[in-house]
């Protein structure tokens, strides 16, 4: 019957409903449900006939509980809100006001209520509804803001208009003479709830309504319009808005619920609904609008706040003002306010950046990134009408640029946390993509990997702010900060993104004129902006084909240490799990071996027993005498410097709390291992971390040979041998379990009457016999060879999700693989576990090519079964 009905007008649906069952929900059902299969009515017509279909039924049960209570006389239902709009979801709440002029008997009141409220709940329809009368509901709004804003967008449904139409005039008076006290009121409102629910253009799983840049801030905007002191910049403004409704509207019907959060696991079938390629074009479409909104919100909100200073101003002054009221930087006239010079045409003014009256942007082409550079090195912000004028009449830069243009892009780059909102500022009205073409391709890219904070070109800016701070270790900061502008710009092509960012490193350096040289030296950071951590944290420093390779790929000095800051600002713009003083130190570590292989020293050899810390040989020592595991702990934190200890239950060593710091970045705990030289160390005792609920966020693991003297009459003529395991753990939930029981479970694993494998298939077991929470779907694990990375020993790569356990299976099927595990490099970058392990065969020798694959083969296998 739908089917047959598609194409139907609002007033057959309307008709079917009241000539079928009159006022009654089932009727209105019916037509709501063929509304909304409708394919080819969606977006605000859609909306509107939904409201208009909702305004049919309600106008019914009032006119029909009317009759019935007795109370029809000075009655009116009112829609407010969003119903008030007519911006109906398909699983919106009903915002409805019954307005009475208090003449009618309480008890018929409330039976007319009860008509109207008992089958909307019937419905399963959402109702937040009011009895009130127009003092009453002045007087309630007057209290409370959040009703005022609802009353902002009151719209006659049924009964007494004239009721209805004195209400929206007293409520839109009320609202215009508190204003100077309201609107601060509101702006603090905003403000938390940014606070509390994040940024929407850089969210993952973005609040469609409640972030900052949402459809809240929107609401917000036609409230301070209705005040008459400002208004919003209008364009893009509607569309914007109607996009992110139009979002909303496809998560309501994909998840059958009344839900603002965009969560991934819905993102492709919202796409789909939406007729959108997938969930990277609908989160762009999404960021794109949120900033938009976002944008114009803050353009307003400085307007408000100037308008409200020039009231507050002596009369004089407010004279002056009000002749140039919105205007501020149109050069009207000497009243329009005191100006400060910053740059060659640019002045403050009223705490924004404008352009001076003498002006001409049709005539110097520098103007627009002067402008920029001055504002965000003075943290004031460029006024709305100074970035249109520039956009709208300055010339393009020449190819190549001038010193001066270079030069003033640098300085923007390296004003700090004050660049991000002039940047925000020039890419809407469209001047970055503009002066850089090739950033179009980034803007507003979702990155979708919970490591990262930002969309690519947030994090660009981001990663540029970080590098300023950066500035005073380089001998070239102006490299460094044009680096971090441009190392992610290959993400916006197909393949490699660091391979396509050199291509266009190499042309945007040209356009923006360095020299041969310089362009050069940023192809090659671009190119390898990932190559210090990724070694750091996956290889074998001690191995001198690591550091070899690495020099080789820098080159030069000068390049080193500006990968090495523009490596530290990438990871602090990406997230709180990209950085930490842990890797830092590795980083810097590695740096240290480079640059004294660049400066004429020949690599680091292999570990010695002599390289080896005095407590690890101690703890070797101890293990080899005792034939059993011996372990220690230590804190990494402020609290407690590393190397202090304090003395953990169980006789363990650590620091006198056994937890994980707190703070955004905990470094956590370091677990030493010391155990004999065997086979099945290295899943046994990641198997008994596993066990024991402790995450693995680092790991290493390395032999070491003791002093030939400590061989006994059994082991004549060889060296004892000892593995060192050395892990930053910390608890997946309440403390550190009890020294003593991961020791004694470690001894019964090593001699077999503990079987890790059962017992971990066990508690798996038993979690899947409760419903978990639909989440993403985790990619499958990747094995692969990293052909020489070394000359000692064949690296393998093993990129999974990070679950418990992981690290033991990874062990154990590279035992069952029948090679030796040399050392381990394990590193956790939010969900995602990227490890290497450097195998060799069991006389000691590389995997040959057609080995190594086959064992990367077969522990990419265990890893899909598991």
């Amino acid at each position: 019957m739908a089917t047959a009905r598609q194409g139907a007008s609002l007033t057959d649906s309307v008709e079917t409903t009241t000539e079928t069952t009159g006022s009654g929900p089932g009727g209105y059902a019916a037509a709501r449900l063929r509304l909304l299969q409708e394919g080819s009515r969606s977006g605000p017509p859609r909306r509107s006939a939904l409201a208009e279909l909702t305004d049919q039924w309600l106008a019914a049960l009032l006119t029909g509980g009317a009759r019935t209570a007795g109370a029809g006389q000075g009655v009116a239902l009112v829609a407010v809100g969003g119903y008030g709009r007519g911006e109906l979801s398909p699983r919106s709440d009903l915002d409805v006001l019954l307005l009475h002029d208090g003449t009618a008997d309480s008890s018929a009141l409330a039976a007319l209520a009860d008509h109207v409220w008992y089958p909307v709940w019937d419905m399963g329809l959402a109702l937040d509804h009011s009895v009130r009368t127009p003092e009453e509901a002045r007087r309630t709004a007057g209290e409370d803001l959040k009703v005022q804003l609802g009353l902002l967008d009151a719209r006659h449904i049924a009964g007494d208009a004239a009721l209805t139409a004195g209400l929206r005039t007293a409520v839109l008076a009320d609202w215009r003479a508190q204003a100077p006290r309201r609107l601060p009121q509101l702006h603090e409102l905003c403000q938390e709830r940014a606070q509390r629910h994040g940024e929407l253009p850089f969210l993952l799983e973005p609040d469609l309504k409640e972030a900052r840049g949402g459809l809240r801030d929107a609401t917000a905007l036609r409230a301070i319009a209705a005040s008459w002191l400002a208004d919003a910049p209008r364009e893009g403004l509607d569309e914007a808005r109607r996009r992110l409704l139009d979002v909303r509207d496809a998560l309501h019907l994909t998840t059958g619920r009344a839900t603002d959060r965009l969560a991934l696991q819905e993102q492709d079938q919202v796409a789909a609904a939406l007729g959108l390629l997938d969930a990277d074009a609908l989160l762009r479409q999404v960021y794109e609008s949120a900033r938009t909104v976002g944008y114009a919100s803050d353009v307003t909100w400085r307007e408000v706040e100037r308008v409200l200073r020039a009231r507050s101003a002596p009369r004089s002054r407010l004279r002056g003002l009000l002749g140039g009221r919105g205007r501020a930087g149109a050069g009207s006239g000497a009243d329009a306010g005191e100006r400060s010079p910053l740059a060659e045409g640019v002045v403050e003014q009223d705490g924004e950046v404008v352009l001076a009256r003498a002006a001409r942007p049709e005539r110097d082409p520098v103007l627009p990134l002067r402008a920029a550079a001055a504002a965000a090195q003075a943290g004031l912000p460029l006024s709305l009408h100074a970035v249109r004028r520039l956009a709208a009449t300055a010339r393009p830069l020449p190819l190549p640029w001038p010193p001066e243009a270079r030069e003033q892009l640098i300085t923007l780059l390296g004003a700090g946390e004050s660049t991000v909102e002039v940047w925000e500022a020039l890419e809407a009205e469209g001047l970055i993509t503009r002066l850089l073409p090739d950033w179009e391709r980034v803007r507003c890219r979702p990155q979708r990997n919970p490591v990262h904070r930002w969309t690519v070109d947030r994090h660009l800016v981001e990663t540029a702010v970080r590098a300023g701070a950066l500035a005073r270790r380089v001998g070239r900061p102006d490299l460094l900060l044009v680096a971090a502008l441009l190392h992610d710009i290959g993400k916006g092509w197909p393949g490699n993104h660091s391979v396509a960012g050199e291509t266009i490193a190499r042309d945007v350096a040209a356009r923006i004129g360095f020299d041969r040289a310089d362009i050069a030296v940023l192809a090659t950071l671009v190119r390898h902006h990932l190559l210090l951590i990724e070694t750091a944290t996956r290889r074998d420093l001690d191995d001198p084909a690591t550091v070899r390779s690495v020099a080789e790929a820098v080159g030069s000095p000068v390049t080193l240490e500006l990968l090495h800051a523009l490596t530290e600002a990438d990871a602090l713009a990406t997230g709180p799990a990209a950085w930490s003083a842990w890797r830092g130190s590795l980083v810097a570590d590695l740096v240290k071996r480079v640059a004294a292989v660049l400066a004429g020293a020949p690599a680091a050899a292999p570990a010695t027993p002599q390289q080896t810390t005095a407590e690890q040989e101690r703890l070797a020592i101890e293990a080899w005498r005792t034939g059993g595991p011996v372990l220690a702990l230590h804190a990494r934190s402020e609290a407690l410097p590393p190397g202090e200890t304090g003395i953990f239950p169980g006789g363990v060593e650590g620091p006198p709390e056994a937890e994980e710091p707190a703070g955004p970045e905990p470094i956590g705990v370091e677990l030493l291992i010391a155990v004999p030289d065997q086979p099945g160390v290295l899943p046994t005792a990641a198997g008994v971390l596993a066990l024991h609920r402790l995450t693995v966020r680092a790991a290493d693991l390395r032999a070491v040979e003791l002093p030939e003297e400590l061989a006994g009459a059994d082991n004549a003529g060889k060296a004892p041998c000892v593995l060192l395991l050395s892990w930053r753990v910390a608890a997946e939930y309440g403390s550190l379990p009890q020294a003593a029981r991961l020791r004694n479970d470690l001894l019964r694993a090593l001699d077999g009457s503990l079987d890790i494998a059962a017992r971990l298939a066990e508690r798996e077991a038993a979690y899947r016999k409760y419903p978990r929470r639909r989440g993403a779907h985790a990619p499958p694990p990747r094995v692969t060879v990293a052909p020489g990375s070394s000359q000692l020993a064949t690296v393998i790569e093993v990129r999974a999700q990070d679950v418990p356990g992981l690290l033991h299976r990874i062990g154990r099927a590279l035992e069952d693989a029948g090679v030796a595990v040399r050392s381990a490099h394990v590193s956790t970058l939010g969900a995602n576990a990227v490890d290497a392990f450097y195998v060799t065969d069991t006389s000691g020798a590389l995997l040959e090519p057609m080995r190594a694959a086959e064992v990367a083969q077969e522990v990419e296998r265990a890893l899909r079964q598991g």
